[in-house]
């Protein structure tokens, strides 16, 4: 017994000794999401967070989606549609069951009370529109909210930002064309690009994304294009992505002051990294404008950049004073909210489908930056520093709760 004990101890050795197989890392195990899209209700808020399609590209990597009624219809697309693509389309309550809600706007205090404990919730943040109540209530049920609004890309870029400032810019000026025409009683004017006509002078106050993008569609129909900015980087690098001669200038209030006395249409395309948007444009500016010039200030979602802005809605869009149109209408890309609901579900499916490979929200949490960069509540503890000074409640490190969790 002892030799045999002794032999099975020697051949273990031996083979303890022998060339082994490469031990590989085990891959995550892929999840499978319960994805839940509630109807909006904020004001005018007319996007979706999914189409059909992405839908349907969801559910075919064996996610389940659940819609309610009508929630894409004031982006013309239909509950049928949805059905056919593989979605669950339901009820309030059946939407609130899911383990991850995707969203356009910041949910409200009904929708928080549907939810339950541990949910994920995806949405906008909109700092402007944020209560202190409504943060209190997903604090207490434990809540990991991600705001797309803040998440980055691996450039450092946020992907939903910039594309809703594509949207806005663009249709910044389709608007201001329709507020010059007579069909608006406006002035009668066209942008330009028929010869012997003087072209309309467009002036833009911020060269971002919004302010980019508005340039863009104003040279494409022919106008003269002025370019205001706090920042010659910020100038410099719209003059080379516009691949066009435009003027160009920081934001002396002399030379802003004269260029707008002679302007057809006036942007506001200034966005505050932090807090309410600065004005720049004072009311004495705006007397001195033409009669029949317009105003579109995109930066009234964060309080506007012209002292005569205030806000409007898409039914009553615009009001006159001093003789100058003011369009102050928050949320502009909701005026094209199937375009708008396209390219925002552009960038949600893929991160969704992202999620699953990783295992799960908190698995894609922990492993992309850019994501996490979006996190302003991790299972109910706040995370966002900026949230933590508006309200005066505590926050803790992002990066600690994940190594700690």
């Amino acid at each position: 017994m002892q030799t045999s004990a002794k032999s099975m101890r020697d051949i273990a050795q031996e083979g303890m000794l022998m060339p082994q197989e490469e031990m590989l890392e085990v891959g995550r195990k892929k999840s499978s999401l319960f994805i839940g899209i509630p109807k909006e209700t904020s004001f005018q808020e007319n996007r979706v967070a999914l189409t059909p399609q992405a839908t349907a590209l969801l559910v075919n990597n064996g996610h389940r989606v659940v819609i309610q009624r009508s929630a894409g219809l004031k982006a013309n697309y239909t509950d049928h549609e949805y059905s056919e693509a593989g979605a669950v389309v339901g009820d309030i309550k059946e939407v609130f069951e899911a383990d991850i809600i995707l969203k356009i706007a910041p949910p409200t205090e009904v929708e928080i009370d549907l939810m339950h404990q541990g949910q994920t919730l995806m949405s906008a943040l909109q700092l402007n529109l944020q209560l202190k109540t409504t943060l209190l209530k997903l604090i207490e049920k434990r809540i990991t909210a991600i705001a797309w609004d803040f998440i980055q890309d691996d450039d450092g870029i946020y992907p939903t930002v910039r594309t809703m400032g594509e949207i806005a810019g663009n249709t910044a000026i389709l608007i201001a064309a329709e507020c010059l025409s007579n069909m608006n009683d406006g002035v009668g004017l066209m942008f330009g690009g028929i010869a012997g006509v003087k072209p309309s002078e467009v002036v833009i106050l911020g060269a971002g994304t919004v302010g980019e993008y508005a340039a863009r569609a104003a040279i494409g129909l022919g106008a003269s294009v002025k370019v205001f900015d706090s920042s010659i980087s910020r100038l410099r690098r719209l003059q080379d992505n516009v691949g066009f001669r435009v003027y160009t200038s920081v934001m002396e209030p002399d030379v802003m002051s004269e260029c707008l006395s002679t302007a057809d249409v006036v942007i506001g395309a200034i966005r505050s990294s932090r807090g309410r948007t600065p004005v720049v444009v004072s009311e004495v500016m705006v007397e001195k404008m033409k009669k029949g010039a317009v105003i579109v200030d995109v930066s009234i979602d964060r309080g506007g950049c012209f002292e005569t802005s205030k806000v409007t809605d898409h039914e009553r869009p615009t009001y006159v004073k001093h003789d100058v149109i003011h369009y102050c209408v928050p949320n502009i890309a909701s005026r094209v909210s199937r375009t708008a609901s396209k390219a925002l579900s552009n960038i949600f499916s893929p991160i969704v489908l992202e999620m699953a490979d990783m295992g799960g929200c908190k698995s894609l949490i922990k492993h992309d930056p850019g994501f996490r960069n979006g996190v302003y509540l991790y299972q109910g503890m706040l995370t966002s520093e900026l949230l933590g000074e508006i309200f005066g409640l505590p926050c803790k490190d992002i990066d600690l709760l994940i190594a700690a969790f």
